[in-house]
């Protein structure tokens, strides 16, 4: 009996002294945190995505109070998130525009030609590698949803063999950008909707052969668009976006559909 009312007394000894010990080190190494880390990490996404640059969320709310990070370094908190944390750190933050991701590629079932019909592993990367890939066009999308699984936020699922992308989810992190590795993913001003849905620079012929919908540099776009808004450079159009109307006269005339317009806004002509 006293054998276990000495152990009693060692062990409530022992306990007694690892507290002190541990309350004299959490007082020795105490380190203040600044109260605006909390603050801005609730205004944030919490997707832990790392578009910002920086280890998770928690990393950038600290270096925003640090001066390290601005307070729009958060894209996928939009510019609701970026004014609340310009509020709390006592700034301005600047107006910019929404961005969303867009896929530029119409290589869908039945429109991009199949080289073999692919039953591995699921993963466009491991695909890409293996005889170029399952289509014929090497800058299709190829639609096995590698951008899918690294998008935090839903907003994308496969449609007819090539990713969809829903723009009211969209944070545009860029997740789905770096994990294409045809890069088939861009992310563009939301204003930004007359969209050439095609990269492929390889000559005419040889791009029609391999996609019925694939640009084959004809310039009808340049030659129709009055504003100048757009090139043709390596096999393909361009659209600059500061001189483009959305006033679809490319879209129209394009023989191939490669171009597409998904707001389209009446303009005036201009005056020749």
């Amino acid at each position: 009996m006293s054998t276990i009312l000495f152990a009693v007394i060692m062990l409530g000894a022992i306990g007694v002294i690892f507290g002190l010990v541990l309350t004299f080190a959490s007082k020795k190494f105490h380190v203040d945190v600044d109260e605006r880390v909390e603050k801005v990490r609730a205004c944030v996404a919490g997707a832990n995505c790392g578009a910002c640059g920086f280890p998770g969320c928690d990393g950038f709310a600290a270096a925003v109070v640090e001066g390290k990070a601005p307070v729009n370094g958060c894209k996928p908190a939009g510019a609701d998130g970026a004014a609340k944390i310009a509020a709390i750190m006592g700034q301005e933050v600047s107006d910019e525009e929404r961005m969303v991701a867009r896929v530029l590629c119409q290589g869908m079932k039945g429109v991009a030609k199949e080289r073999y019909v692919y039953d591995g592993y699921k993963s466009c990367a491991t695909a890409a590698g293996i005889a170029g890939g399952p289509k014929d066009c090497r800058f299709a999308c190829i639609g096995l949803g590698d951008c899918m699984d690294h998008c935090a936020f839903g907003a994308i699922s496969m449609k007819d063999g090539i990713a969809s992308i829903d723009e009211d989810k969209c944070a545009a992190c860029g997740a789905c950008v770096e994990h294409c590795p045809r890069g088939a993913i861009k992310l563009l001003p939301i204003s930004q909707s007359v969209i050439v849905r095609c990269r492929n620079s390889d000559i005419a012929r040889v791009a029609r052969a391999v996609c019925s919908d694939a640009c084959i540099g004809c310039k009808r776009c340049m030659k129709e668009c009055q504003y100048e808004a757009i090139t043709v450079e390596n096999g393909f159009a361009r659209i600059d976006p500061a001189k483009c109307t959305r006033c679809g006269a490319c879209a129209a005339v394009c023989p191939c559909n490669a171009i597409t317009n998904a707001n389209p806004v009446p303009v005036e002509p201009v005056m020749q």
